[in-house]
């Protein structure tokens, strides 16, 4: 019993300090001079499960893509309208040369390595921030979680109480730098919070905002609809300099 009390006391203390360290974006951002269309689409963790969906439905929208993967052989799709190029995020001159000559940058950029310290995320992102800021891309939609800054306990107590606290808690701590960096830089960003991402049919609606998902069960969204919602922020600017969470 001892022990269930000290681990809810953790759980609990993790989850106070994920939002009092998260972000807490309210204050929306005014798009830069339209200039020309956003046409040309860099996507960073395409061969993920919300990357393959971004890479599928923005070539199926007639954008002109490139993909910064590390193992091109995981892409299935060829496509005319397709450029993949070969790197690690972490690796400055990659994403430089990825980066060069795009309209916009959308990032769905993850890793498995829940149980050791790791800044890939914030690191990554912080690359591709400074290569956009250099070649004056403007645009910067990224995918986080919901569970941080200013939506922490919304994914239901499953994940408040068992999953952050023992799985993803260095991970997340990781993506609290990274939102953090996005905020601070001089683009035109959006932060999209995710729900429980599942592999479920797109059903072509969502719930988005900063009070969504539920404290008690577990919030779920397909990675469909998720990289739906992201395209969309390309031409939306309702949503821009706030980070959004999203689910059904």
């Amino acid at each position: 019993m001892t022990l269930l009390l000290l681990f809810i006391l953790y759980a609990i203390g993790l989850n106070a300090g994920l939002a009092r360290s998260g972000l807490r974006s309210v204050a929306k951002i005014s798009a830069m001079s339209p200039g020309r269309p956003l046409t040309r689409v860099l996507i960073v963790g395409a061969t993920g499960g919300t990357g393959r969906q971004l890479l599928a439905q923005a070539l199926k929208r007639g954008y002109v893509v490139t993909a910064l993967v590390r193992t091109p052989g995981k892409l299935s799709i060829e496509d005319p309208h397709l450029t993949v190029v070969q790197g690690d995020v972490l690796d400055r001159s990659t994403v430089e040369k990825a980066v060069r000559g795009q309209d916009a940058v959308i990032s769905a950029l993850g890793h498995k390595r829940f149980f050791v310290p790791a800044r890939i995320l914030s690191e990554g992102t912080r690359n591709i921030l400074s290569a956009m800021e250099t070649h004056g891309v403007r645009r910067f939609v990224c995918e986080t979680s919901l569970g941080i800054g200013d939506i922490v306990g919304r994914m239901g107590l499953y994940y408040t109480l068992f999953v952050t606290p023992v799985i993803l808690p260095l991970y997340f701590w990781d993506k609290i730098r990274q939102e953090r960096l996005i905020a601070a830089s001089n683009l035109e960003w959006v932060i999209v919070r995710p729900a429980v991402l599942t592999n479920a049919k797109m059903r072509g609606t969502h719930r988005c905002g900063r009070r969504i998902g539920s404290y008690l069960w577990t919030a779920r969204i397909a990675r469909g609809d998720v990289a739906d919602f992201m395209l969309k922020q390309l031409t939306d600017n309702s949503h821009l300099g706030t980070a959004v969470g999203v689910c059904w």
